[in-house]
């Protein structure tokens, strides 16, 4: 039997996952001291995307694991051109696996006070009050309307 202090949970990722995530994260966002932004890694931003993995878990413990076995090993111990290489190369074999990735890192990324403001958002959740969305032209739309109906009516 295992000792419960050796067990790793299965709603959370485990050290090791954790530190391939950062990893890539590290190359997905980089921190920027000219546009004075926090990356991906930041402390903040990097446990609010642990804290909300949520329902792509088991989709991003796939990710991690495929990248490891590319790896073969810890992501981390490669050289940070070996690791671009690497990824550059998770990201055009695994595009599915990639885009969970991507999504879980955005995600929190683009919700981080510091992030909003400096791309000219509100710094406020979006729901009750929303975004206003500027108008667009919709004449871009006729190609479509006038294709006519391509679908047929439910009985």
């Amino acid at each position: 039997m295992i000792a419960s202090s050796q067990t790793i949970a299965l709603d959370e990722l485990s050290p090791a996952e954790q530190e391939t995530l950062h990893c890539v994260a590290s190359h997905m966002i980089p921190p920027s001291e000219e546009l004075g932004l926090p990356g991906a890694t930041d402390p903040a931003i990097f446990a609010d995307i642990l804290r909300s993995i949520g329902r792509d878990l088991p989709a991003l413990r796939q990710a991690l694991h495929a990248i490891t076995e590319m790896a073969g090993g810890p992501l981390a111990v490669l050289s940070s051109i070996e690791q671009r290489a690497l990824l550059s190369r998770f990201r055009s074999g695994r595009p599915d696996l990639a885009g969970v990735v991507e999504a879980v890192t955005v995600r929190c990324y683009y919700r981080d006070d510091r992030v909003m403001s400096s791309v000219g958002m509100e710094v406020r959740p979006p729901f009750p009050v929303g975004f206003a969305v500027p108008q667009g032209d919709w004449s871009l739309l006729e190609p479509v309307r006038s294709r006519g109906k391509i679908y047929r009516d439910a009985d």
